[in-house]
Parts: structure tokens; sequence; C-alpha cells
């Protein structure tokens, strides 16, 4: 079954996110990779209904407060989002309740579902992509690292070293050989992979389940730059020479 032709669905979340946690955001990863794997659905949104106030659970943080905290941990997501309306009704709402607001409100809202509905990729930047199938929490700690890179050259071969905060990673080649790559700590994929000589730059490519995946590097001056690419997506990265 193509994408386009897929079940549209929107996955919503209620409870009390006191406060919400990494595993809060990755459920929503987990249920939408599980249902685009049958085949039969496409999820084109998730939203979290923080509890209202009067749920009276202890040590229940106010309701301002957790949708303030939800939208801050939420603010990198192109298709998750909080949304307060269970936390403006004048009591607790049972959650039955809570889904019938949002069907019957997506019910009037014809022109939002045409608008939404599922293409072949829609997403705001690469570390986001599906392409990556990088988790939330990991791809909202990454979008806030500053890399380290150390490149060792001995003629064609060459030992490459990414150093961050969050994880390393080493890569070891020799340029014209093609070799097997575990992607572990990143995206965990085997791909095999070539990097060649294009002029002055080094361009990788990488054979997988992923289509137009791999990178280029090259020197400008003191900048060393990075373009990865991973079918329709492309990040491009700088890093200036230590002094």
């Amino acid at each position: 079954m193509s994408v386009k032709s897929r079940i549209p669905l929107i996955l919503l979340a209620c409870g009390s996110f006191n406060p919400i946690t990494n595993m809060h955001m990755r459920l929503f990863e987990l249920a939408r990779d599980h249902l685009h794997q049958t085949g039969r659905y496409q999820v084109i949104e998730g939203i979290m209904s923080p509890v209202n106030d009067d749920y009276r659970k202890k040590g229940l943080v106010s309701a301002r407060h957790r949708i303030a905290m939800a939208k801050l941990a939420l603010e990198t997501s192109d298709w998750i989002r909080v949304d307060p309306w269970e936390t403006e009704q004048e009591s607790w709402t049972e959650t039955v309740k809570v889904l019938r607001h949002h069907y019957n409100e997506l019910q009037s809202k014809k022109e939002f579902m045409k608008n939404k509905q599922p293409t072949e990729r829609s997403t705001e930047n690469f570390l986001s992509s599906q392409c990556s199938d990088i988790d939330f929490a990991t791809r909202k700690i990454a979008k806030h690292l500053k890399q380290t890179k150390e490149i060792i050259q001995d003629g064609d071969n060459f030992k490459t070293k990414t150093l961050s905060t969050l994880r390393n990673y080493d890569l070891d080649y020799t340029v014209g050989v093609e070799f097997e790559e575990h992607t572990k700590g990143l995206d965990n994929r085997v791909v095999k992979t070539l990097v060649t000589w294009d002029g002055d730059k080094l361009v990788c490519v990488q054979k997988g389940e992923k289509k137009n995946r791999g990178w280029k590097h090259w020197i400008e001056g003191d900048q060393l730059h990075l373009e990865l690419t991973c079918e329709d997506q492309v990040c491009h990265q700088i890093f200036k020479k230590k002094k």
C-alpha cells in the first residue's frame, strides 16, 4: 500500500505529564513506527492532553506549568503538540469525552484533514526526518550539541572521530575501498559504504534501505564542510579549525 493510500491517524495521549519525560515522547515515536510498519496507516499528528487540575493527584503541579513544560519539550517536534483543552474545563474530564472533543473538532474542520493528508516526506529539518529514524529525545539533544572532529590522514586512509557530550563515533576507511559500516549509536543501520575523491572533495555513498544516503567533506580556508544527505533531506555543517 502506497503512503498516499494509507489510513490517516492521529495519536492522542491523556495523562498528568507531571512532568513530561523522554519516555512520554518516546511512546509517540514507538506507536507511530509500529503503525507505519503495518503498511496500513499513516500517522499525521500526535496530541498530548494533560489532565485537569481537579484530578487532584497527589503532588500534581498546576496545569499551566505542565503545559509550559510540555511545550518546551515538544518545541522541536514537527508532528506532536500539547493541547490545553482538557485543562481548561471546569472539572476533571473522562478520557472518552476528551476523545469525543477532538473527534468533533476534526469533523468540523474538513479542510484541516485535506491539508494534513500524508505526503511522501513532510519534515522541517534533517534531524527530524524519518530518513534518519532517530528517536525524538536524541534529536532534541543533538540539535544543541557542539561537535568536534578529529581527522588523521595517511595517504588514502582516513581515521575520523566525531566527538560530543552525547556520544562519539569513529570511522576508519580507505578511499576507493567499499566496506560494511554499522552506524551504531546514530540510526543503528548496516550499510555498504564507499568513499571516493571528486576533485578536492571526499564523497561517501552508503547503500542500504534508504536512498540517496551519504556525505561530502571538503575544506574552504580554515573551515571543514560536511554535507549529509538522506533521500530528499540535506544537512550542511561547518567546522572551524582549532587553533
